[in-house]
């Protein structure tokens, strides 16, 4: 493979990446790959060895996530939600809880 294609090849992996932004501009971070990419033709060999360490990362900090969110998908739940789920996980339902507000609001109707 020759080094243009090597390096366009790092190019494109790097901009998969990054988050995707549909219908939008192309961000920032995309407009500055491109203009190194572009113009550090003659220090090909530097450029590839960094970017290919970089998307390794990249890619190492994606999958990380990925692990994180499925083993732990009570993350990003409140206590009470989490709760629930863990009750319906082993085959109950909490009880519905009684609040002076809801016996106000049955008044009214």
């Amino acid at each position: 493979m020759s080094s243009q294609a090597s390096l366009r090849s790092l190019y494109r992996n790097l901009l998969r990446e990054l988050p995707p932004r549909p219908g939008q501009a192309r961000s920032m971070l995309h407009n500055r790959l491109r203009e190194s990419f572009s113009s550090q033709a003659s220090s090909q060999q530097a450029i590839s060895a960094q970017t290919e360490q970089f998307l390794k990362y990249l890619q190492a900090q994606r999958q990380y996530v990925t692990l994180i969110e499925r083993y732990n998908p009570g993350m990003g739940m409140d206590e009470e939600e989490r709760t629930r789920l863990t009750a319906r996980r082993v085959g109950m339902d909490l009880p519905v809880e009684y609040s002076a507000e809801d016996d106000v609001e049955g008044e009214k109707k």
